[in-house]
């Protein structure tokens, strides 16, 4: 038995147990979960160890998982695990394109970027190859056309600040950009990180440090520095347990979301390929890069402030903009209407997504209707539901096949939504 840490707010006890549950009914390693509710932290949730204590890889996959291409960094070395503590950080892999499309959505906000606009306006290089009507919308919403990369990078490329933007400028989109969406998995890190740095003059990890994590006072990087690395767990592959019969069959996907993954020449394969070989996501080195698609590095804590404070005031924020909320209400309606819904040309399955969020659906279930956030490749997860007035983080070590629809965050939505109604009952 894994002995549970934190507190939890009276009525978010069936929180603590789901969360205490998924160490024993799905295979847990190590993880952390938070919950802010109308700007107060109501559940916090620590346990396991920093690193998994195994390498193994999962075989259940559902509709919207696939199998492990390899992006999963090496499992933990021997010895005694050390504990996850209340300020373990991990990376987060997709999540972090939730936090980096606050970015473009706060400098339209200033008045810096028109999300209307056309991206070449900013970035001339990037008309290049049938491209000079791509609109900035279009990037957010994964509408651009280029999930995919010809000739993919090296690790040592993805991450030198240069090959990745010159990349992308260069390719060729695989259909005509907005007449469809599909997943950007890895090119989101350069379209994004470049156009940035073209409108502000500052690097994307630089902008968030400066802009959001520390005037909310969030442990959260997109570039790790060195003297924060000790508190960084590890991450690898980790095998789900056999799922008893009360709790249901073990779900398989569906042969076209299979073959997908399966097939070397698909969308879906090369677009999470656009990095070839896999990169090690435990190397220092990839720590310290600034990859908005799938490189940040953060506590729960940090993640769920972060999307309390984009729907609503943080008491206790550094900050005198908005009293510590980010997105203005006009800002918050642009990021959670619906830009992109339907079949998904690179996940396969339907996909919903507002200018750079997922927003809640089949493949993506989050609190309600109008949540919007972002999961993570292999089980993290971080949303918001103004409505509910709730900012969610579930983050974890231990890494399964799964793209947007992890059992282990689900349990803990579920949760949530339990807490809640039973308190508005």
């Amino acid at each position: 038995m894994v002995d549970v840490q934190g507190t939890v707010a009276d009525g978010f006890e069936p929180v603590r147990d789901a969360f205490a549950a998924n160490f024993t009914r799905h295979g847990e390693r190590g993880a952390a979960m938070v919950l802010y509710r109308e700007g107060e932290k109501v559940v916090d949730l620590w346990g396991g160890t920093k690193a998994p204590d195994t390498d193994t890889s999962d075989t259940d996959t559902s509709d919207t998982k696939a199998p492990d291409d390899g992006e999963n960094g090496p499992g933990a070395s021997g010895g005694v695990p050390e504990p996850w503590t209340q300020d373990t950080a991990q990376v987060v892999r997709s999540v972090t394109k939730g936090v980096a499309a606050a970015v473009p959505l706060l400098l339209h906000q200033r008045g810096q970027l028109d999300l209307d606009g056309r991206v070449s306006t900013y970035w001339p290089e990037f008309k290049a190859a049938g491209k000079e009507r791509v609109l900035v919308r279009h990037l957010l919403a994964h509408r651009t056309g280029v999930p995919v990369l010809d000739t993919p990078l090296t690790p040592a490329e993805a991450v030198d600040g240069i090959s990745g933007p010159r990349a992308v400028a260069a390719q060729r989109p695989v259909w005509e950009p907005g007449t469809a969406h599909g997943y950007h998995a890895q090119t989101y890190s350069w379209l994004l990180g470049e156009l940035v740095r073209r409108v502000t003059g500052r690097t994307i990890g630089r902008w968030i440090a400066e802009e959001i994590a520390r005037p909310l006072g969030l442990d959260l990087w997109l570039g790790l520095p060195e003297e924060q690395r000790a508190r960084v767990g590890r991450i690898a592959a980790v095998e789900a347990l056999a799922a008893p019969a009360a709790h249901g069959p073990r779900i398989r996907p569906k042969r076209s979301v299979a073959e997908a993954y399966r097939d070397p020449e698909s969308l879906t394969r090369r677009a999470f390929a656009a990095i070839t070989p896999v990169p090690d996501e435990n190397d220092p080195a990839y720590l310290a890069a600034e990859l908005p698609a799938s490189g940040g590095v953060a506590t729960a804590e940090a993640l769920a402030r972060f999307y309390a404070a984009l729907i609503g005031p943080l008491p206790s924020a550094r900050t005198a903009r908005s009293g510590g909320r980010l997105f203005a209400p006009a800002t918050l309606t642009m990021a959670r209407t619906e830009e992109s819904a339907g079949p998904d040309r690179v996940l396969v399955v339907g996909t919903r997504y507002g200018l750079g969020y997922m927003l809640h659906g089949p493949a993506c279930p989050l609190l309600g209707p109008g949540s919007f956030g972002h999961p993570g490749r292999g089980g993290s997860l971080a949303f918001a539901d103004p409505e509910a007035r709730i900012g969610f983080a579930y983050v974890t070590n231990g890494m399964r096949r799964g793209v947007t629809a992890d059992p282990r965050a689900q349990a803990l939505v579920r949760a949530v939504r339990t807490s809640l109604a039973a308190r508005e009952a």
